[in-house]
């Protein structure tokens, strides 16, 4: 390599970079790298294309283990494991036609954000608007079983003005009833808790109204917690402290931090409240108790080498899995508070990427900042499959998943939805 050239290997020889923007059609180092991203992804399209089936594992195959199955050489709880890691090493792309009552609705902004409910019969989504803020609506993913492969998108236009940062379902009078947004209106903040029947199908006039919203400075994060010892409450993270409000009796309890919050997860057996920041410090917090002066109220705390991104307490409660903005993610042991096991070759930045775990199939999944979807087997932390993007990969089409066995409900199809740009794709098991 000689400083200040780039070898163009096509045409074999030597082309200056040009250090300025203001040249016309300049060659620099971002233009150079940019076009070998873009090539690294059109290959690796063409390769999932003509390669049907395909395995990381050496002499992993479905006729292998239902033999060892057989032979009774795998439990069944290891089995179903690797069935499910060679189930999404041969899952195809396929894009999803969007129906809406609204004909304006479907395919004309980019989805942002898209989180499914617990029973993933439901999508939420929220869309960059050309005109600035955001659209939300909700997806009903009961057309993924069909053949035709198609959903039902609708949309509340009356909420539009706010750009959302973080989303999360909260269960009200119901599972799933209601929607907690964070987000930036202008200055300060908004935090929104919304009933989901504002996005149906119904009568307009039937909806019922906005169940509660306030002003505070810029939300990173937001949690709802489904343990009856505190019921009714959400969690925001914001600059420098988190606020806990109670949505029935309107108590609010604030706890000041050093940094802001920019994950969040309530635990389920416990009213323990997980916090990642911005330090790079995860600390939980038990919201029974009352925030004094004086008094150290952080009971548990990890520390990254970045700004934390993400936090998923595992289901039993003992581990909790953590992404930071240095591509780490982390496996903690929360009995020693002491780091377990690295899922390496996820890519960030500066980016607030979520992580997607599904333990019943043993997978951990998420985007990178490079637009690649990245799915590793829980137990090992090997990387099973790199999905490419179907788009040029660019800061604002950043791919947002979703991964269940039950994508539509019970008797729903298994797969990965992918929502990037204007377009929801469905990576669906063979």
């Amino acid at each position: 390599e000689l400083p200040g050239f780039y070898y163009d290997s096509e045409k074999n020889r030597y082309f200056r970079l040009l250090p300025g923007h203001n040249n016309y059609n300049p060659l620099t180092k971002e233009s150079v790298q940019y076009k070998a991203t873009e090539c690294k992804r059109l290959r690796l399209l063409e390769e999932e294309e003509k390669q049907k089936q395909k395995t990381t594992r050496a002499g992993l195959n479905s006729s292998v283990l239902l033999q060892k199955r057989q032979l009774g050489l795998l439990s069944s709880t290891s089995y179903c494991r690797l069935v499910h890691e060679l189930k999404v090493n041969c899952m195809q792309r396929r894009k999803i036609e969007i129906h809406s009552p609204d004909s304006s609705v479907a395919g004309t902004n980019n989805f942002k954000i898209i989180v499914a409910d617990v029973a993933c019969e439901r999508i939420f989504t929220v869309n960059d608007v050309e005109h600035g803020g955001c659209k939300y609506g909700i997806i009903n993913l009961s057309g993924l079983g069909k053949e035709s492969l198609t959903v039902e998108m609708y949309d509340n236009l009356y909420f539009t003005n706010r750009k959302v940062n973080s989303v999360c379902w909260a269960s009200l009078t119901h599972p799933d009833s209601h929607l907690c947004l964070m987000g930036i209106a202008e200055t300060p903040g908004c935090a929104s808790l919304l009933p989901a029947s504002l996005f149906s199908s119904t009568n307009p006039g039937d909806r019922p109204g906005m169940l509660c919203s306030f002003k505070i400075s810029t939300a990173w994060s937001c949690a709802w917690c489904l343990n009856p010892q505190a019921d009714n409450c959400f969690s925001t993270g914001l600059t420098r402290r988190v606020l806990v409000t109670n949505v029935v009796t309107g108590h609010r309890q604030t706890f000041g931090t050093s940094s802001d919050v920019l994950a969040q997860q309530f635990a389920r057996q416990t009213p323990v409240l997980y916090n990642g920041c911005r330090s790079g410090e995860i600390f939980s917090i038990d919201v029974r108790q009352r925030n004094r002066k004086g008094q150290s109220w952080k009971a548990i705390r990890l520390f990254h080498g970045s700004a934390v991104t993400s936090v998923h307490l595992m289901e039993a409660e003992h581990y909790l899995m953590a992404a930071d903005m240095a591509g780490k993610i982390k496996l903690w042991d929360l009995r020693t508070t002491k780091c377990v096991k690295q899922y390496q070759g996820h890519q960030n930045e500066h980016a607030l990427l979520p992580l997607h775990v599904n333990e019943e199939e043993g997978l951990l999944t998420a985007v990178g900042q490079d637009c690649y979807t990245r799915i590793w087997s829980l137990q090992d932390a090997h990387l099973l499959r790199t999905i490419p993007s179907p788009h040029p990969s660019s800061k604002d089409a950043i791919p947002s998943v979703v991964f269940s066995s039950r994508l539509g409900g019970r008797q729903g199809v298994p797969g990965l939805l992918m929502a990037v740009k204007q377009d929801l794709y469905h990576f669906s098991y063979i």
